[in-house]
C-alpha cells in the first residue's frame, strides 16, 4: 500500500513539474482568440483591438478565429473542448457564457464550470430606441403610453436569449408593462425595420444605435445600465425614470481559456492583459465604440459572473424565455 501511495505521490509531483514547466515556457507557438460571433460585431472588435498588442506582450502571434452561430455557443463550444495549455482562449460575453444554458436545453456545457475566467475587460451599454412616429418623447412617457395599450407596442431584440432580450424582458419587468418581443436574426435586419417604422421600439447594442441616434433617424429613450455612457452623455439612463430605476445591465467581455488550463498561465495571460488594457490607444479605441474598460483578475471576473448569471437566471425565469 505504501508503495502505491509513494508511486501516486511521485506521479503527481512529477505532473505538476511538467505543468509548471510547460508554463514557464509559455508561449512557444501562436495563440488562437476564438470569437463566437462573426467579424465586425462588439465581441470580435474587442477581441481584435486587444489582440495585436497581447501579442507584442506575450511574442506570439494571436490569431482571431470567428466562429459565428448559435449566439456564440459554438465558439465557447470549440474552447471548452480545446486542450487546456492556453493556446486556444475565448472572448467571452455574458450570452455563450452564461445566458445560453439558462435558455436552450440543447447547450451542454456550464460557462462556470467549463471555462476559467482570466480578465475581466469591460461592459458596454444596450440602449432602448424607437421609430420617429412614436408620441413618447422621453422613458416615462413610453411606460405611460405601454400601460394605456398593454401588448400593443412592440421591441426588437436581435434574438431569443441574448443580452437584448433580456434588457428588453428587464425593462418591462421593471415598468410593469406588456410590450411584444419580436426576435431578429441580426442586428442590420432589426435596425432596417426600425427605420422603416414595421417596429415600434428595439434594443440595441449602444455602439450600432449611435449613428441612428446621432443622425435624428430613431427615437432614444435610454441605455440599460444605471449611468449614462461617456460617449453618449445626452443619452439618459432609463434608470433615471423613477420607474425603471432597476435597469442596469449591459454587454460584458472577458478572455477565458478551458477550465484546467494551469494557474501559472492564466496568471501570465493576466498580467500582461491588464498592461494591455492600460494602454491609452486600447482604451481610447474601445471607449469609442461605447466599451467602458474595467480590468478585473481571475478571481474578481469569477465573482463577476457568478452575480450575472444569477440576474440572468432572475430574468429568464419571470420571463419564461426559452429556445
Amino acid at each position: 500500500m505504501k508503495t502505491l501511495l509513494r508511486a501516486a505521490v511521485a506521479a503527481t509531483l512529477s505532473c505538476c513539474a511538467l505543468a509548471a514547466t510547460a508554463a514557464g515556457n509559455y508561449p512557444t507557438k501562436p495563440i488562437t482568440l476564438v470569437v463566437g460571433y462573426t467579424a465586425g460585431g462588439s465581441v470580435d472588435l474587442v477581441a481584435r483591438t486587444v489582440a495585436p498588442e497581447l501579442a507584442k506582450r506575450l511574442g506570439q502571434s494571436v490569431v482571431i478565429e470567428n466562429l459565428g452561430g448559435a449566439g456564440g455557443t459554438i465558439g465557447a463550444q470549440k474552447v471548452v473542448k480545446a486542450e487546456a495549455d492556453g493556446y486556444t482562449l475565448l472572448m467571452g460575453s455574458g450570452s455563450e457564457v452564461s445566458i445560453a444554458r439558462l435558455t436552450n436545453s440543447a447547450v451542454r456545457y456550464d460557462g462556470e464550470r467549463d471555462l476559467a475566467p482570466i480578465t475581466f475587460v469591460g461592459t458596454q451599454p444596450m440602449v432602448l430606441v424607437g421609430k420617429l412616429q412614436l408620441p413618447a418623447k422621453d422613458a416615462g412617457e413610453l411606460i405611460a403610453l405601454a400601460k394605456a395599450q398593454p401588448g400593443k407596442l412592440s421591441y426588437a431584440s436581435s434574438g431569443v436569449g441574448t443580452p437584448l432580450n433580456l434588457a428588453g424582458e428587464l425593462i418591462k419587468q421593471q415598468g410593469k408593462v406588456n410590450i411584444t418581443h419580436v426576435p431578429y436574426k441580426g442586428a442590420s435586419a432589426m435596425a432596417t425595420d426600425l427605420l422603416g417604422g414595421q417596429i415600434d421600439l428595439a434594443v440595441m447594442v449602444l455602439s450600432s444605435a449611435l449613428p441612428h441616434i446621432q443622425a435624428g433617424r430613431v427615437k432614444v429613450y435610454g441605455v440599460t445600465e444605471a449611468k449614462r455612457a461617456s460617449v453618449a452623455p445626452n443619452v439618459p439612463a432609463l434608470a433615471e425614470t423613477p420607474a425603471l430605476k432597476g435597469v442596469d445591465m449591459g454587454v460584458w467581455f472577458g478572455l477565458m481559456a478551458p477550465a484546467a488550463t494551469p494557474r501559472p498561465v492564466i496568471d501570465r495571460l493576466n498580467t500582461e492583459m491588464q498592461t494591455v488594457l492600460a494602454l491609452p490607444d486600447v482604451r481610447k479605441k474601445l471607449a469609442e465604440a461605447g466599451v467602458e474598460v474595467a480590468p478585473a483578475n481571475p478571481a474578481q471576473f469569477g465573482s463577476f459572473i457568478k452575480r450575472e448569471t444569477s440576474r440572468y437566471r432572475t430574468i429568464v425565469q419571470a420571463a419564461d424565455i426559452h429556445e
